[in-house]
């Protein structure tokens, strides 16, 4: 019996593998800012770093390695060739429910756009370059309008928020809790007071 050359066996495996079949989803980029009260209360650090890296390898290969908001490979990607896990949650400002749905699979830039806060406190700390920060916004924001969409900017987001909870809109701090596999969470800082103390503490470190 002939034995396969490596070239044939490659053929014939990526031949017989069917192809995954995904589709675009840039509303994702639309995804709520995490709200205080679930600053640190997340799936990864509750369930741990095997059920992390296996939820995100999972995440990745259902779009063949294909950031799922705009489609670039991670191989083609910007600034880093490779994807990043990013929490879908639902939202009950009322309530004070932040359900965790799923995790997708995104590149550098849209993940970053979505976390557009933190991209500003890198920027204001002179962790990014200003042209670093206009780019991934401008590289969402494109994503965004090609969909049809669009998305507020971090600061009137802030102002629609700072509103509602001056209307009692949003549920107090001690009220919220993680929706996780049925089971409730809550903050990880008792208090607003606890979080800010917390927050300074963590901006010290990254400043000295």
């Amino acid at each position: 019996m002939q034995r396969k050359g490596l070239a044939e066996t490659i053929r014939e495996a990526v031949g017989n593998k069917k192809p995954i079949k995904w589709s675009l989803r840039p509303e994702v980029l639309l995804c709520p800012n995490t709200p205080q009260p679930m600053h640190g209360v997340v799936p990864r650090e509750i369930l741990g770093s095997r059920w992390w890296n296996a939820t995100r390898q999972a995440a990745y290969e259902s779009t063949a390695f294909h950031c799922v908001a705009c489609g670039v490979s991670k191989y083609q990607a910007k600034a880093h060739q490779w994807l990043e896990g990013h929490e879908i949650y639902k939202a009950d400002y009322q309530q004070g429910l932040w359900t965790y749905i799923e995790t997708v699979p995104l590149c550098h830039y849209c993940h970053n756009h979505i976390h557009d806060g933190r991209l500003l406190w890198l920027l204001q700390r002179g962790q990014i370059t200003q042209g670093r920060y206009v780019s991934v916004l401008q590289h969402g924001d494109r994503v965004l309008e090609s969909a049809g969409l669009f998305r507020l900017s971090h600061a009137e987001r802030d102002r629609l928020i700072l509103a509602a909870n001056a209307e009692g809109l949003i549920a107090p701090w001690g009220k919220w809790r993680l929706i996780l596999n049925g089971r409730r969470y809550p903050p990880k800082f008792r208090t607003y007071a606890a979080w800010v103390k917390a927050t300074k503490k963590e901006e010290q470190r990254d400043v000295y």
